[in-house]
């Protein structure tokens, strides 16, 4: 216990302090949490504190962020080319929350056009993003953010009792994400779990996997909300339910997670737990989660969060539309950092506090959709997530819900679907009912046809030698 101790203190004081940490200690202190819950049936009290890191407390949060942010510019204007210029001329040492706002957003096209001038340590893996919205971006990681990573998120998921020895996880994400798909196969291992890798296979084959007709059944299911509501679909056409499947919790991430296809993930799956998860390759550790009250609260351990207001670009008022902007501290990111990352991601600030089970975590409305993709209609603003939120779960649209949204000459919303099964009437019904008035446009368009026009991120399939083919 004494040794646990010390090695919570390391590690605590190293964040802090913005010191490279100890990821063997990380590891340790994993192994730490497994020895106690497989000895006493619990972590203790203080395991909040530990879980939730030095930066949780409001008090100290604002000394802590601005030392940080120094270590992390004075870092990237040494070993950053393209930094050195953006950084020229800017007080590295006595910059703070309030004068961040004087150095320029970094933007994907930055990466896309200078990706080796962001380089500040040696790479290791190179993994990329899935292109779904756009050109996508090679990211490098080095040795010590791959295993860093997994040992912080592992350490996260066993405190808060979100991974347990005795799961299994099922992996369906594109094998693009790199990345992604390595940190969740070692924080299983890290936390004595299984986990099975599928991949964005054809849905109907994974849900047989989900059945455990190859092995033990998986008790956690992560991928994207796309792909997780083809399985879904998959399920419900060969007539399984929650009975079938020995699911407690799915982690969904990537895209807009609605409420129909999370209520859908429950009574299908039996998932007592769907969890919609907000990150970035690009901002790798830095996340966030969705409480029960459909905020998004960003971890304030790993980076700094701006909401950036759509119109002036300065910090977003309460209760104001505006893009989410990221600065990952160092040490969590090394290799490839950024610095003032415009996501391109929409959320409405907060008006108050927040009164949910997470309100200790500094929070934001869920991802409300791109910036480029908001429809400001004559009557007013309407987000990709009012339409999703309007749509998904309509009888006869189905899943995962293909559509598109503009605004015509004359102001007014103008909405296309893919359905062979719902009427424009049944579609413009639902979209009333959320006081969205819009002119709908059904297409009767096959699977392949509505794929081609509404491109999503399930169809980023990876084929298998587990079918026939003539």
């Amino acid at each position: 216990m004494l040794e646990t101790g010390v090695r919570q203190v390391r590690v605590a004081m190293s964040m802090v302090f913005g010191r490279r940490l100890n990821v063997r200690a990380v590891e340790r202190l994993v192994a730490d949490a497994l020895a106690t819950l497989e000895e006493f049936g619990s972590l203790g009290d203080d395991v909040d504190e530990l879980a939730d890191g030095p930066f949780a407390d409001p008090d100290d949060r604002r000394d802590l962020q601005n030392r940080a942010l120094q270590r992390t510019v004075r870092r990237l204007a040494k070993l950053s080319p393209f930094y050195r210029e953006r950084l020229a001329g800017v007080d590295l040492e006595g910059l703070t929350v309030e004068t961040l706002t004087r150095i320029p957003v970094t933007r994907k096209a930055d990466l896309i056009e200078r990706p080796t001038d962001f380089l500040c340590s040696s790479p290791y893996l190179a993994t990329q993003t899935t292109g779904t919205t756009g050109r996508p971006v090679q990211i490098w990681v080095s040795r010590y953010e791959m295993e860093l990573w997994p040992a912080l998120i592992a350490l996260s998921m066993v405190l808060r009792g979100d991974l347990r020895p005795s799961d299994r996880m099922q992996i369906n994400m594109s094998s693009r994400a790199t990345a992604a798909v390595q940190e969740d196969v070692e924080v299983c291992r890290l936390a004595n779990a299984s986990c099975h890798v599928a991949g964005q296979i054809p849905a109907e084959e994974s849900v047989e996997h989900l059945l455990g007709r190859y092995g033990t059944p998986p008790t956690l299911l992560t991928g994207n909300p796309s792909y997780l509501g083809q399985m879904v679909t998959a399920a419900r056409q060969r007539g399984y339910g929650p009975d079938d499947f020995a699911v407690r919790a799915v982690y969904a991430g990537g895209e807009m997670l609605s409420q129909a296809l999370s209520d859908a993930l429950r009574d299908t799956f039996g998932a007592q737990d769907v969890n919609d998860t907000f990150g970035m390759t690009e901002l790798l550790p830095v996340g966030g989660r969705t409480c029960s009250h459909h905020h998004l609260h960003m971890d304030p351990n790993m980076g700094y969060i701006e909401v950036l207001d759509l119109d002036t670009g300065e910090p977003a008022a309460p209760g104001r539309l505006g893009e989410l902007t990221v600065t990952p501290y160092y040490p969590y990111r090394e290799c490839m950092p950024v610095l003032r990352y415009n996501t391109g991601d929409v959320v409405r600030t907060l008006d108050g506090e927040p009164e949910c089970e997470l309100k200790a975590v500094p929070a934001v409305s869920q991802i409300l959709g791109k910036a480029g993709l908001l429809h400001r209609t004559a009557e007013g603003v309407v987000t990709p997530r009012d339409v999703l939120e309007a749509l998904d779960g309509t009888p006869g649209l189905p899943w995962p819900l293909r559509h598109s949204a503009r605004v015509g000459p004359d102001g007014r919303l103008h909405v296309e679907v893919a359905s062979r099964e719902v009427t424009a009437a049944e579609v413009t019904k639902r979209l009333l009912a959320r006081d969205i008035d819009a002119d709908v446009t059904v297409l009767p368009l096959s699977e392949e046809e509505a794929a081609r026009r509404f491109p999503l991120r399930c169809d980023l399939l990876e084929h298998t030698f587990t079918r026939s083919h003539a």
